[in-house]
């Protein structure tokens, strides 16, 4: 019985007739969510993680988007439900294409299909933690990898040393064989993999002793991957040719590496602008006075003018995160609240009262306009 697997929309929390930009921001929301750095040890969460890229990967590529809102799972993945009817069975949309060849002249989606023809290899998905400055201002990882390359030994044709395949007999090196069958309508051929090559075109005799004839060895390989200056969490990096080898010369698949920003303790994000909050004293917020605030590149002064309210932001220009692939950066904003002083001696408090007592309502312009709403 085929596996159950949930709607991909559904995985999302998005709508079938959901915009691109709404399936991006599910996903990044999802995806900083359930991301292993976020849990622990959490088993479960690990799977949702799976199950986020897993949809976003269909959903963001509007090629499979088509194939999935028209076909389900199984235009998108031939092997779905292998066994139990319908498009299982190990029905392939490869022979799809081959029947509509046969019947028609053509192939399926433009042309017929070569089983034994170069094939690109699959690619793989994996993702990065990075700090919040090291997205700003960009840096290089090293992800270690494993995927299948080329076998050394037999340089990719799956024989031992010393000895090169054979062409099938049955299908003459095409890999597929044609089937006659009589209908009603007369008789139709259909063409299918060659059950003596199993669709390769060619017979291994001596397969080789390292790759076991597939042509392929697996390999644990470290690389470096530079994440460019400004990159948002949930942004993918794509390294062409760095996945799966191909077959019969195909190649290689891509290394797609989702970026996942781990969250600052002082400062947020949201695009090219950065956000924070910075305590002032109740001396600096009555009589203003130069401060120093926290930007993603140090310590900067900013003069605070006098009578500052809890609540004020002040844009610092050019402080934000640069333009991912482009020039100039986003801005810095700083919301200031006020911290009420503790722990006063009575000397304090009498000074504060005395102080108090010297200011009349001309003094609290909000606290005069709250009560003059409140009598209308």
């Amino acid at each position: 019985m085929a596996q159950e697997k949930r709607d991909y929309y559904e995985v999302l929390g998005v709508s079938k007739g959901a915009s691109e930009d709404e399936i991006k921001k599910a996903y990044k929301k999802l995806a900083r969510k359930y991301h292993p750095d976020m849990n622990p040890g959490d088993k479960e969460a690990e799977e949702k993680f799976k199950e986020v890229n897993e949809a976003n990967e269909v959903l963001s590529d509007p090629d499979k988007k088509a194939r999935y809102d028209q076909f389900g799972f199984a235009g998108v993945d031939p092997n779905y439900g292998a066994g139990a009817g319908g498009y299982g069975g190990g029905f392939d949309f490869g022979d799809l294409g081959d029947i509509f060849g046969s019947f028609f002249g053509g192939g399926f989606g433009g042309g017929q299909r070569q089983r034994n023809g170069p094939q690109r290899g699959e690619s793989i998905r994996m993702s990065v933690s990075v700090d919040f400055a090291e997205a700003a201002f960009g840096c290089e990882k090293e992800i270690t990898v494993d995927r299948s390359e080329q076998c050394h030994t037999c340089k990719g044709n799956g024989c031992a040393p010393g000895t090169t395949p054979e062409v099938c007999p049955e299908c003459h090196g095409s890999g597929t064989v044609t089937q006659a069958q009589r209908t009603p309508f007369g008789v139709m051929q259909t063409q299918a993999a060659c059950g003596k090559c199993r669709g390769t075109g060619k017979i291994i005799h001596q397969p080789c002793p390292d790759c076991h004839g597939s042509g392929r060895a697996r390999k644990r390989k470290t690389v470096k991957v530079n994440i460019p200056a400004g990159i948002d969490n949930g942004q993918t990096i794509s390294l062409r040719g760095q996945g799966h080898a191909g077959k019969n010369g195909g190649p290689g698949g891509d290394l797609l590496i989702t970026v996942m920003i781990k969250p600052h303790d002082i400062f947020r994000r949201e695009g090219t602008a950065v956000f924070c909050e910075a305590p002032i004293t109740f001396t600096q917020a009555v009589l203003g006075g130069e401060m120093e605030i926290p930007t993603i590149d140090g310590k900067v002064k900013y003069t605070i003018p006098e009578g500052t309210q809890t609540g004020t932001v002040f844009r610092l220009r050019g402080k934000g995160i640069p333009v991912l692939n482009g020039h100039g950066r986003g801005d810095q904003y700083v919301t200031v609240t006020i911290e009420t002083p503790r722990g006063l001696n009575k000397d304090q408090k009498e000074a504060l009262k005395k102080f108090s007592d010297t200011l009349g309502e001309g003094n609290y312009e909000k606290q005069r306009s709250f009560f003059k709403k409140f009598k209308k």
